[in-house]
């Protein structure tokens, strides 16, 4: 029984914490974020991680910074509605032009969602989840998110299946979910105080009622902890995403990566918050600002540990289609897919799609071993450097630096290179033009950054990076990421010996 009276499912006694590196400590300091530990899916390589969980992120985008590099995901908008009001959401709908959670081209059917998922495995065979994430939220009207997830499975049962949620609803559907095979499930977190909880929510629905203020987010928080622990005790696997709102809840998600961490939450990805007067949130239209790019790094950088961190997150549209940093979906929607279906052969399908997945375990192994290579030229330094990358994907160095709408940010180190972020961009090049308009915003981007790492750079831009004090680094186009960035720093630090010799 809830303080407000309210029954709710027993939750399961059992807490565990997915560990880091296999025979690690089991538990963090209580009251603070752990200490940085290297590796981990949240921040590259899975070696470290129990057999069975590797297998379950190993080509999962969202779970994995690793397979986000190969693989792409997909987003069926059949779930409108919402059990809760949140101060940095609006849903909007046939929406093309802004890229954030909650927006829209066209809602879906689950028959209509079933037969689009189908036409992009056709056309991209990187595609190997498909969640509902939305626009409101997966389980405010489970049968809609249900039904689709069957007609999926039963139609491609290659694809791997995921929901996010706000976790309200979560505890009545956890063995529907099991039962279905969705073994990945996100939850959205960002408060375990239920009055910085009222900050955030002005109302839910539960129990055929409205409830407001510090007594929503307190029933939300119950619920959310149930859901997340009823999940992990299933052996499901669990993101938590928070949003970070500076002055509200910034100083208070260490404590909820505490409370996520100690219940075996998987993930955490604490994304900033995107606010804009034109988006219509309350946030947008009262002035709320994100953090800056230096603020989120600083706070992912204290909770990182034990439990996985999240770096890669784009903050996708619930209709998005494609790698992660792309959005394909207009080249699908409910009046294409038809033709699209009749020219498709399914045997042709698979065969592409396996073709591809024995491309990328290839691929896979020939980088891990140019990174392994690098690292061993690398010399004990206490030295880090941040530095962006230009790339399409695949994991390697392979985007002109004016087609780059976003840059990925890594820190190098002696022990390698781990992805902390990206920075998105204006475009550079605009039709065959340069935009010089762009380049100070570009430059500020990269703040913190030492160097810029591109298939090619015009003259121009690179003469503004330098006199930034923003190398800029060609020699290393097409090749491998980690690789390349630890061979520059190894040499790089052989440079700066010699001179101070």
């Amino acid at each position: 029984m809830s303080p407000h009276g309210l029954s709710l499912p027993e939750a399961p006694t059992a807490r565990k914490i997915i560990p880091l590196i296999v025979g690690g400590p089991a538990s963090a300091k209580s009251g603070a974020c752990s200490t940085a530990v290297q590796g981990g899916c949240g921040s590259g390589s899975s070696a470290g991680l129990p057999q069975h969980i590797r297998d379950k992120v190993h080509d999962h985008p969202c779970y994995s910074a690793e397979a986000h590099h190969h693989f792409a995901r997909m987003h069926v908008a059949v779930a409108p509605g919402c059990n809760i009001q949140c101060n940095y959401c609006n849903r909007k709908y046939d929406c093309a032009n802004e890229s954030r959670p909650g927006v829209v081209s066209e809602k879906l059917t689950p028959e209509l969602a079933a037969k689009k998922v189908l036409a992009v495995a056709a056309r991209i065979p990187q595609l190997s989840v498909v969640g509902v994430a939305g626009p409101g939220d997966a389980l405010a009207l489970p049968e809609k998110t249900f039904r689709t997830f069957d007609l999926i499975k039963a139609a491609a049962p290659d694809i791997r299946l995921c929901l996010s949620t706000n976790g309200l609803a979560l505890p009545d559907h956890v063995e529907r979910i099991k039962a279905l095979g969705v073994d990945h499930v996100t939850i959205t977190i960002n408060m375990i105080d239920p009055d910085i909880g009222a900050q955030i929510y002005p109302w839910i629905f539960f129990d055929h009622k409205r409830w407001r203020g510090v007594e929503a987010a307190r029933i939300l928080h119950e619920r959310q902890m149930l859901g997340l622990e009823m999940l992990v005790a299933a052996d499901v696997l669990v993101k938590v995403n928070s949003v970070m709102i500076p002055g509200i809840n910034d100083r208070h998600l260490a404590e909820v990566n505490e409370a996520v961490k100690s219940r075996g939450a998987f993930l955490h990805n604490i994304m900033p918050l995107i606010s804009d007067a034109a988006h219509g949130t309350h946030f947008g239209l009262t002035g709320q600002r994100g953090p800056t790019p230096a603020e989120l790094k600083a706070l992912q950088d204290s909770c990182e540990g034990e439990m996985q961190m999240m770096r890669h997150c784009r903050q996708c549209r619930a209709d998005a289609v494609g790698m992660l940093g792309e959005d394909r979906g207009a080249e699908f929607t409910s009046h294409n897919i038809d033709a699209i279906a009749a020219e498709t052969d399914a045997d042709s399908m698979m065969e592409a799609r396996a073709a591809y997945r024995s491309f990328v375990e290839r691929e896979r192994a020939d980088q891990s071993a140019a990174t392994d290579a690098a690292k061993a030229t690398v010399g004990a330094t206490g030295e880090t450097r941040l530095v962006a990358v230009a790339t399409k994907g695949s994991g390697r160095i392979n985007q002109h630096f004016g087609h780059a709408e976003e840059f990925q940010v890594y820190e190098i180190s002696s022990a390698g290179a781990k992805f902390v972020g990206h920075r998105k961009v204006s475009l550079y090049c605009q039709g065959g033009y340069d935009d010089d308009e762009a380049l100070p915003g570009i430059v500020e981007a990269l703040a913190g950054c030492v160097a810029v790492f591109v298939a090619k750079i015009g003259h121009c831009p690179r003469k503004d990076l330098t006199a930034a004090g923003i190398e800029t680094v060609e020699t290393y186009a097409h090749e491998y990421i980690e690789a390349s960035l630890i061979d520059w720093f190894a040499k790089s630090m052989q440079a700066h010996q010699v001179n101070a010799a």
